[in-house]
């Protein structure tokens, strides 16, 4: 592993605890606190992502070293690397959380590799850290597997996201209540070593502000846009007010990616929104089976739901309104936070629209006619009980001059809820094929645009689930197949055909293929 490179720029530039160690404690005036990663006893690579090693400049035998192990595995450092947790804040479900910071993340450094990108390395279930609260520091390998997995593949789908260079088994056990019911069990441990150009959350800026550090606040803010948004240029509040514009309208193309994929975050909580408007922190996320606006995948949410698929934007807008309070010490008046809101609904309407032609085939966007249009093929998605991912995928089958509901049949669940919507979905789809006709978009032209932007292959729960039982048997030829198939998400795989299928009966209710928690 020669010629890695670190500059560790966060704390290099901004103030850190004095106290080193992972006691817990309140952590004031500083945004990191120096811990190093706990060691286990026999780390062993089970993956890696090969596309990510390469752009950090690991060779292919770097990987295979035991030392690459032993480093990602949180059992030794190379040099360079500085390892800390970060201190930050946050809104859970809506209510200030207070000090929360990396209870079980470490980062290793800032490498920059020989394109002059930076990445910073962090472990995620390295152990204990000033900022673990009552908990161990430590993750499980199902959740460790999920996480590590989404993150490839929603790269590959197009969704900014954090990335994920490689996934190691501990070694050891870690104990779980996976439903806080009393009913804990020992599982397999393991750790992520997850990859962004930047982990800086919203929480990062919510902390300083409700403590009144408005100095830390300021020092906070200039160092992001130094390091994180270089191209922007300016001073004082029209830099800040540019800035503050630009995390909006990366959080609105976010947000609109998720919506067009099905993706569900399941725990949007201000601490897991990225200033770099990256997808982060793959906890109880899940994919849309059938269309339900209302589903969430978190149990911690099944009563009041506030993280279901279908409020993801506006918790999203929600949750910027709690980083322009935040920054709100850095202007003179509102006016430039409310104009960077407001913007976030623009980017966001404007961006829905025009993935959504895409998913349906249009050139463009009509508004009046296509929303409702729209509207109407939600509805009775719902009540037919619809694979959303199956049916958006299929549609660009159905002939304009005859369109017919018999290419999309096998996207419903449910025998009799397909013959009770049979008439409604009929006339639907002529009021499609009609809008269609009208379009100037060549028929060759439709199908490639729509199967651009309805993927066929998703990390849906259930398969997700058979993976991890193969792996937590010793074999991870799952994880391996998986992270092959999701590399090309929107291209056809012969011989492949069961990982694009609708979700089996027996995964509708078990544990881990519908709904999870957040107890990893």
């Amino acid at each position: 592993m020669q010629g890695i490179e670190f500059d560790n720029a966060f704390l290099r530039a901004l103030p850190g605890d004095a106290e080193t160690g992972p006691r817990l404690r309140q952590v004031h005036g500083a945004a990191w606190s120096r811990v190093d990663p706990s060691p286990v006893s026999a780390p062993r690579l089970l993956a890696h992502s090969p596309e990510m090693a390469h752009a950090l400049g690991f060779s292919e035998a770097d990987v295979a070293s035991e030392e690459f192990a032993q480093v990602f595995g949180g059992n030794a450092l190379l040099a360079g690397m500085e390892p800390f947790a970060a201190n930050y804040g946050g809104h859970q479900f809506g209510h200030w959380a207070g000090q929360l910071g990396d209870g079980r993340a470490i980062t290793l450094g800032e490498l920059v590799n020989a394109a002059g990108e930076r990445w910073e390395l962090q472990l995620k279930g390295a152990g204990r850290t000033p900022y673990s609260r009552m908990a161990d520091g430590r993750a499980v390998l199902r959740s460790s597997i999920r996480e590590f997995v989404c993150s490839e593949a929603m790269h590959h789908l197009g969704v900014p996201t954090t990335r994920a260079l490689s996934l190691v088994k501990t070694g050891e056990m870690v104990e779980r209540d996976m439903f806080y019911d009393g009913n804990p069990r020992d599982e397999p441990g393991a750790v992520v070593c997850r990859v962004a150009p930047s982990f800086i959350r919203f929480g990062t800026f919510e902390l300083p502000y409700s403590r009144g550090e408005t100095d830390l606040l300021r020092t906070l803010a200039d160092f992001c846009i130094r390091r994180d948004f270089p191209h922007l240029q300016g001073e004082g509040e029209t830099l800040y007010a540019d800035w503050f514009g630009e995390i909006c309208e990366r959080t609105a193309g976010l947000v609109a990616h998720w919506m067009r994929v099905g993706f569900v975050h399941g725990v949007l909580n201000t601490d897991n929104m990225s200033i770099l408007g990256l997808t982060i922190d793959y906890g109880p996320y899940g994919w849309l089976e059938d269309f339900n606006p209302d589903w969430t995948p978190n149990t911690t949410d099944a009563q009041g739901r506030r993280y279901r698929f279908g409020w993801q934007p506006r918790v999203a807008q929600w949750n910027l309104s709690r980083l322009a309070q935040a920054l709100s010490p850095l202007f003179g008046d509102a006016a430039p936070l409310q104009a960077g809101l407001d913007r976030y609904a623009e980017v966001f309407n404007a961006t829905e629209s025009r993935m959504q032609a895409c998913k349906l085939g249009f050139s463009q966007w009509q508004e009046g006619e296509d929303d409702d249009l729209l509207t109407a093929l939600r509805t009775l998605m719902v009540d037919g009980e619809v694979d959303m991912t199956l049916f958006f995928r299929s549609l660009a089958s159905v002939d304009a001059q005859a369109p017919s509901l018999q290419g999309l049949e096998h996207a419903f669940y449910d025998p009799a809820k397909l013959e009770a919507t049979r008439a409604a979905f009929d006339d639907w789809l002529e009021r499609y094929a009609a809008r269609v006709r009208e379009d100037a978009l060549a028929p060759e032209r439709r199908r490639e645009m729509m199967d651009t932007a309805n993927p066929l292959y998703v990390p849906r729960n259930w398969l997700l689930q058979q993976a991890i039982d193969q792996a937590e048997q010793g074999d991870p030829t799952g994880v391996h197949e998986l992270m092959d198939i999701f590399r090309e998400p929107y291209r056809e795989q012969p011989g492949r055909e069961r990982f694009a299928a609708r979700r089996p009966e027996w995964a509708r209710s078990r544990a881990g293929c519908s709904m999870l928690s957040c107890s990893s």
